[in-house]
């Protein structure tokens, strides 16, 4: 199979620590154009891409013939605007999350994805980590009897960083956007489930939440379960997501940003035994650009999140902000 050409739209510090590195290594994928009008910002890019191409502007990036895919890590209220521009230049779209900042925004990305017959999705790379495959399956296979309560939890300090696009709300910033993506996506997806009722208390600082605790119920194929997130930009880093059923427990240690916060460990408890499931070598960008090259290639290919799924997450999201108390 012939590698993917992608290129990336913006020379993001996230993109040059993670991302474009995993476009970079990833098998099937060729990290083929970068679009900044910063030679400074290319230079890092190039160093470990040194046959990378550099267009000054985005348009000049879609109007490339040879790029056959784009990675999109802009901030969060330019992805609908600039997935639908490459959806339209005839690109496969790999968008960061959020994808959009309201679930009727996503929308019409469907429907061009549907027009077009492109793929087009949101870079969830979670779904990727054979961590969250065990545990969905586990959960599916009964391991902890129905499923009786969800706890998640995701935070960092960035308060010193005060022009950080997450911390000024014309960006779309907002610890709920940038993190509460994974707390609520991630339940979402391991139970198969979506919310019933759900309230919020959120605390704002330049009008963007700096700090959200939602509660409430799912339901799931099992049934409804009482959830609980928090997520905060303003507390010491932590990770941890707990599946409490009727006849054990699952919880992961570092169920986001596994290998850099902490190695990614799945316990599995019933009573007074508790096993455990490590994953040291797994690199989940690295597994979320092949998977994307292979669906580009192969329609048929299975890939583990779709528009429609993103879309859910933003509806929880949008849900969250109507409920808040």
């Amino acid at each position: 199979m012939d590698p993917v050409n992608v290129g990336v739209l913006g020379a993001s510090s996230f993109a040059l620590k993670h991302t474009a590195r995993a476009l970079n290594e990833a098998e099937g994928v060729r990290f083929a154009a970068l679009a900044t009008s910063s030679p400074d910002k290319a230079a890092p890019f190039q160093a470990f891409a040194p046959d990378l191409r550099v267009h000054d502007s985005y348009d000049a990036l879609l109007a490339d013939p040879a790029i056959e895919a784009v990675y999109l890590p802009l901030p969060n209220h330019l992805h609908v605007e600039w997935a639908r521009k490459a959806l339209e230049a005839g690109k496969h779209v790999l968008t960061e999350k959020p994808i959009a900042m309201r679930a009727d925004e996503v929308d019409g990305l469907i429907a061009l994805r549907d027009a077009t017959g492109l793929f087009a999705t949101e870079a969830y790379m979670i779904v990727h980590h054979p961590q969250w495959q065990l545990v969905r399956r586990l959960i599916d296979e009964g391991e902890i009897g129905a499923l009786r309560h969800v706890d998640t939890v995701f935070s960092y300090d960035n308060s010193a960083d005060v022009a950080n696009i997450r911390n000024r709300p014309e960006t779309g910033g907002g610890s709920i956007p940038d993190i509460g993506v994974y707390t609520y996506g991630s339940a979402r997806f391991a139970a198969r489930a979506e919310p019933v009722e759900l309230s919020a208390r959120i605390r704002r600082e330049n009008g963007v939440d700096v700090w959200a605790h939602v509660t409430g119920t799912m339901a799931g194929a099992t049934g409804e379960f009482t959830y609980s997130s928090i997520t905060s930009m303003r507390l010491y880093p932590r990770q941890e997501v707990t599946f409490q059923g009727e006849t054990g427990m699952i919880r992961l240690t570092a169920p986001f940003n596994a290998g850099v916060y902490r190695g990614a460990e799945v316990h599995v408890v019933h009573g007074d035994t508790e096993r455990v499931e490590h994953f040291p070598t797994v690199r989940q960008y690295v597994l979320q650009m092949q998977a994307f090259a292979r669906r580009v290639r192969d329609e048929a290919a299975p890939y583990p999140w779709t528009l429609e799924d993103a879309r859910g997450t933003q509806a929880m999201i949008d849900l969250i902000f109507a409920g808040e108390v």
